[in-house]
């Protein structure tokens, strides 16, 4: 197994997900619901912490839950962890293992908080250490780099979202998600022609703001960490609060510019980078205005709605990193310095 063919299955993965652990989530929820929860109170690193920040506006926009991103460093070295009073505690990691995660959970038990995990491994620490375990059900992931447990992650995600909502649309909208990765797949064959353009760059920004403010996150995590160039993600917003100077004629940037909320937003960002700047532009879309402005124009089914497009999004994404590592001689199995499990305390 390859990081080429784990990025393949992501959408029988997340079909198999959404048969096997709705009744689970639905139970999650109906726990949820029991309990007087103010607000979410969730701990990840890495990949998983980017799977955060789309729980942050996602529960956030449909739940009107409030998500705070824990420091788990004030739960380890610090010795002083915040009241947690009528918290909802998760931790979201896709091996379980990391010891300051657990430890974000076992403070949340001790307060007598609701505890969930989301993770890969139904026997970790960080399961044993929950109320309530959603299996993301990736299966093995050898490759470093992680691209089907973000997703299942994602998914994980949003089938709790639904659940809490008890809104059928949105499940209906939720069995749709692996037919419109399939089409984003098929982007392949042009990626990996495309790639070889970039081979040489050493930085670039990545821009996403809404939902797709993780997916910028993870892209850029991707680029690093598999092509080794400093890429630095950006909201849209805070993009153009200075950040904006470093770009110049040629500079690369990457963008995930979906249909909604902020659509217009970004579409005013993009414009001003090719029409002021003459930036060099790679951008992931379902609407025909961004990508007419990209020199790289990289699609998603145009029917994806705003919620759920970062679970497309970053689909094309992880091809490109993933065939811009190979134009530049990389190893994409095994990056250099890192490994697949991190255990930081």
């Amino acid at each position: 197994m390859t990081l080429f063919s784990e990025i393949a299955e992501q959408p029988e993965r997340i079909k198999s997900l959404l048969a096997s652990q709705r009744k689970n989530v639905e139970r999650i929820a109906a726990a949820i619901k029991k309990r007087d929860i103010e607000y979410v109170f969730l701990a990840a690193r890495g990949t998983s912490d980017n799977a955060g920040r789309y729980a942050n506006y996602l529960l956030g926009a449909v739940n009107g839950l409030p998500l705070a991103l824990a420091t788990p460093s004030l739960f380890t070295y610090y010795k002083r962890p915040p009241t947690l009073k009528n918290a909802l505690v998760v931790g979201v990691s896709q091996s379980g293992k990391s010891p300051d995660i657990v430890s974000v959970l076992e403070e949340g038990r001790k307060q007598g908080c609701l505890t969930l995990s989301i993770t890969n491994e139904t026997n970790s620490p960080l399961a044993q250490a929950s109320d309530f375990v959603l299996d993301i059900q990736a299966g093995v992931e050898k490759a470093v780099a992680a691209t089907k447990t973000y997703t299942t992650e994602l998914m994980s995600v949003a089938m709790l979202s639904a659940a809490l909502s008890e809104n059928k649309t949105l499940w209906t909208e939720l069995s749709k998600v692996p037919g419109w990765m399939k089409q984003s797949l098929k982007q392949n064959d042009f990626i990996s022609q495309i790639a070889q353009r970039y081979r040489y760059i050493d930085q670039t920004v990545v821009l996403g703001r809404g939902f797709n403010y993780a997916t910028a996150f993870e892209w850029a995590l991707k680029l690093k960490e598999l092509t080794y160039i400093i890429a630095e993600p950006y909201s849209s917003a805070d993009f153009a609060h200075g950040p904006i100077a470093m770009v110049e004629s040629g500079y690369p940037v990457f963008a995930v510019v979906s249909k909604g909320k902020v659509f217009n937003s970004m579409l005013e960002m993009l414009t001003r980078l090719r029409s002021d700047i003459s930036a060099e532009l790679i951008v992931i879309s379902n609407d025909k205005r961004a990508l007419s402005l990209a020199q790289v124009p990289l699609s998603i089914p145009a029917d994806v709605p705003e919620w759920l497009s970062p679970l497309v999004n970053i689909l094309p994404a992880q091809l490109f990193a993933y065939h811009l590592t190979i134009a530049k001689g990389f190893n994409t199995e095994q990056p250099r310095s890192i490994r697949k499990v991190t255990e930081t305390k």
